[in-house]
């Protein structure tokens, strides 16, 4: 008996199995370092869970987002309304109603959706989430500088096989969220002061970039700019005016944020949400500026992801978007990297122009069958993004040309296949420099970046009234070059003409015109007898460290304002 009971339960598990399905199997479901678990989850308490549903016409949306993203083609500049990109890619009319019913079946309460219908958040207990996602067994964790409350599972899910051609995946199980990689160095050392500065600040931006005391908006536009953050940081409206009070002086700008989407912490000021504010507000200066907080979200949700779902509910947003954040390719499922990248898409065809940092580990490093690789980073790979890459001073007390920072993020995707818009650009990379990796240690068919840099050594900032010097990482450069296209947005709008959108596809025809090549220096990868720490380094033209180069205003303007 009891073998015949042995033989039943074996079938039942082999045909559970043929009934149900991962999607997510290669999600990394470690615990990030420092963090820790804090032990199961009450079965009663209640959980938020977004399903990302399957979206339709995806072709049909890549095809109308080159169509309106470059230069040469009839569509150009004529972007998609929400409305639009909802009618195109919402999901059919079978996955809406399986999904739902699934839902309801297993408990689910307060279910929202997008105006896209795209994603659907619900509350669920505890125990119905892990019925209803097999496999998951959800525990608190805390870790992080801010000691962050998660819940998390990490432990794989299933979905009943009848769901594979309706959800791509489930939020809020297994991404921890990122932290930051800002590093404030120590000041080089150097004697005498003469005609030296102490460190960026916004006029060492401003004449570094030749941008004027006249290259402020208008304040007669309906242009903005905004951040995003997910670190669980603030930023506090009294260390921006006090940061305008000791650095602004020179150039007329807003004395506020604009606009706060999401509330804001009561918490001590983060230096990362300190920056992004700061020199968003101080490059594009009198710009109206908006900042996308994560404070006060349910422990279940992933910011990130929420941030996404506000992009895909908001029909009037600002022009131009900066984020810092990124994670490992390889720790992130593929689903999930695709996902967004659609979303990325859907941004590109609405005429947003999302602007993310390159990261601070150089090309990266890891170890894949004993063997070392680098390691891209994402969204930086994504191909609808514009990435930004760091830069120092080759003089650090001077305002000179610019070389590499040795942490600059950049590399090869080995995800995403190259975009045509970057192909020519690449292959001059690979065919004329001198110092390349051996072939192994990246995937040289694979979207490359980043696409452009600015300075990410050395800034000074200002945090719970202090003000901190030599904050570094490209975290600084990405919400000054996108301060600076939304300066010349305002030109755009002021002209009639439709606000960049997607800016790569251009970038990438315009072979990098009215920016500051950068030619000198390699960052950081693999400290090994093989490489000896060394990346990619730069030269003329486009690299994978600094892409393009660095914004020389007057010349960026000009090529950049022509219809």
């Amino acid at each position: 008996m009891g073998l015949l009971a042995c033989l039943l339960g074996l079938c039942a598990l082999i045909a559970a199995s043929k009934c149900s399905y991962s999607p997510e199997p290669d999600q990394q479901r470690t615990l990030p370092p420092g963090w820790v678990s804090l032990g199961r989850v009450d079965p009663e308490e209640g959980l938020s869970l977004t399903f990302a549903l399957r979206q339709q016409n995806l072709k049909r949306l890549s095809e109308l987002v080159q169509a309106v993203s470059d230069p040469g083609s009839p569509r150009y500049g004529k972007y998609l309304a929400l409305e639009d990109v909802a009618e195109l890619i919402r999901p059919s009319p079978l996955t809406l109603r399986t999904v739902q019913k699934w839902l309801r079946a297993a408990g689910a309460q307060n279910c929202h959706s997008v105006a896209t219908q795209d994603f659907l958040t619900c509350w669920l207990s505890v125990r119905q989430a892990e019925l209803l996602l097999s496999g998951a067994q959800f525990h608190r964790y805390m870790g992080g500088p801010e000691e962050t409350r998660v819940i998390r599972s990490l432990y794989p899910y299933q979905l009943p096989q009848a769901l594979a051609p309706h959800v791509d995946f489930v939020g809020g199980l297994h991404r921890f969220p990122p932290t930051s990689s800002l590093r404030q160095r120590p000041a080089p050392q150097v004697a005498g002061t003469v005609g030296l500065h102490l460190g960026v600040t916004p006029s060492v931006i401003r004449e570094r970039y030749n941008l004027t005391a006249q290259d402020v908006g208008s304040g007669t536009t309906n242009n903005s700019q905004a951040c995003a953050q997910f670190l669980e940081q603030y930023f506090h409206e009294s260390d921006l005016a006090e940061f305008m009070r000791l650095f602004g002086s020179k150039f007329v700008h807003q004395a506020s944020v604009s606009h706060v989407v999401g509330k804001q912490g009561r918490g001590r000021a983060g230096i990362e949400a300190s920056l992004d504010v700061e020199y968003l507000m101080s490059a594009g200066a009198n710009i109206s500026t908006w900042v996308y907080s994560n404070a006060g979200r349910h422990e279940a949700q992933e910011p990130f992801l929420q941030w996404l779902l506000l992009l895909s509910n908001q029909s009037a947003l600002p022009h131009v978007h900066t984020v810092s954040y990124g994670d490992d390719e390889d720790s992130l499922s593929s689903a999930y990297m695709q996902r967004v990248n659609t979303e990325f898409m859907k941004a590109a065809a609405r005429g947003l122009t999302l602007l993310f940092a390159s990261g601070d580990s150089g090309a990266g490093c890891w170890s894949v069958s004993g063997k070392h690789q680098f390691r891209p980073s994402f969204p930086a790979s994504s191909p609808y993004v514009t990435t930004v890459g760091g830069t120092s001073f080759q003089n650090p007390f001077r305002i000179t040309n610019e070389v590499v920072d040795y942490i600059s993020g950049g590399g090869f995707s080995n995800e995403f296949p190259q975009p045509s818009y970057q192909k020519e650009a690449v292959t001059q990379f690979l065919k004329s420099t001198h110092r390349l990796p051996p072939s192994s240690y990246f995937n040289a068919s694979g979207r490359a970046y980043p696409d452009v840099a600015a300075l990410s050594d050395g800034y000074w900032v200002v945090s719970n009234g202090i003000p901190i010097p030599w904050v570094s990482g490209t975290s600084a450069s990405t919400p000054v070059f996108g301060g600076i296209l939304a300066l010349i947005n305002e030109h755009r709008i002021l002209s009639g003409h439709p606000p960049l959108g997607f800016l790569n596809p251009r970038l990438y025809q315009q072979h990098g015109a009215g920016l500051f090549d950068v030619t000198h220096g390699c960052h950081e990868s693999c400290l090994n007898e093989e490489v000896e720490g060394e990346g990619f380094c730069s030269g003329p033209g486009w690299d994978p460290v600094t892409g393009w180069g660095t914004p020389n205003f007057p010349a960026l303007l000009k090529t950049l304002l022509k219809p």
